[in-house]
């Protein structure tokens, strides 16, 4: 930093004074809340493809599905200027059911449509938005691009998995980074409160291995989630 010398004292203690003043005078003028919080609820659409289970054992045709899930939605925003905010979203990780796809049986085992595993998603996402209308409007509709990124814990094999698989078994799935993009649409009921719809569309790779003993199933699955956000807001 510059040291300041005496004859720009004056001038520097004039600027201090002047922000000082009109600092306020801007924040009245300006009377948009730079921060929200929404809280709501997800309903998440899988669209899943697999490269199919490979490994001893496995018949032709074995794949994987996941079952749709509902859970509650949090939401962060953070006005950047009219134009554009910053969002935070993420949700309860939710218990998602792994659905098997194939053939009726493997073995004598139940398989196609039967629930084989169980695991829980830890998938927070930062997305930049753009903010088509004026702030003064009722409707503002934005879209937004970002990054998501996904954990899994708690991933559990149901009994009928195991039976399946040919003795207890151990799930393990890798996470993932990937690109997000939302389409939403803000209505704001009063200054401090609005409500928000939007629908997100993210990517999630994950290498998947199941292991039973000294045998080892693995499969590359893309699961695609959609989903489908309807919130209430708080601006402050």
């Amino acid at each position: 930093m510059k040291k300041m010398i005496p004859s720009t004292l004056p001038a520097a203690l004039v600027a201090l004074a002047a922000g000082s003043f009109c600092a306020p005078t801007a924040a009245r003028a300006d009377d948009v809340p730079a921060n929200s919080i929404r809280v709501g609820m997800y309903a998440i659409f899988y669209h899943v493809t697999s490269s199919g289970i490979q490994g001893q054992y496995i018949p032709p045709g074995v794949s994987l599905d996941l079952k749709d899930a509902q859970t509650p939605y949090f939401g962060y925003i953070r006005r950047l200027n009219s134009k554009f905010d910053v969002e935070l979203a993420f949700g309860v990780p939710p218990n998602t059911k792994t659905i098997g796809r194939g053939p009726a049986t493997v073995g004598s085992v139940p398989f196609n449509g039967q629930t084989i595993a169980t695991a829980k998603w830890l998938a927070p996402s930062v997305l930049l938005e753009y903010k088509f209308l004026s702030e003064s409007s009722k409707f503002q509709p934005y879209i937004g691009v970002g990054v998501n990124y996904t954990s899994f814990y708690d991933r559990k094999v149901t009994a009928i998995g195991q039976q399946g698989a040919g003795g207890p078994s151990r799930l393990s799935l890798t996470s993932s980074v990937g690109p997000v993009g939302t389409v939403g649409l803000k209505y704001q009921l009063a200054t401090h409160w609005h409500l928000n719809v939007s629908y997100s569309i993210s990517r999630v790779d994950s290498d998947i291995k199941l292991q039973t003993a000294d045998v080892v199933r693995t499969a590359k699955v893309h699961f695609g989630p959609q989903a489908l956000v309807v919130a209430a807001g708080y601006a402050f």
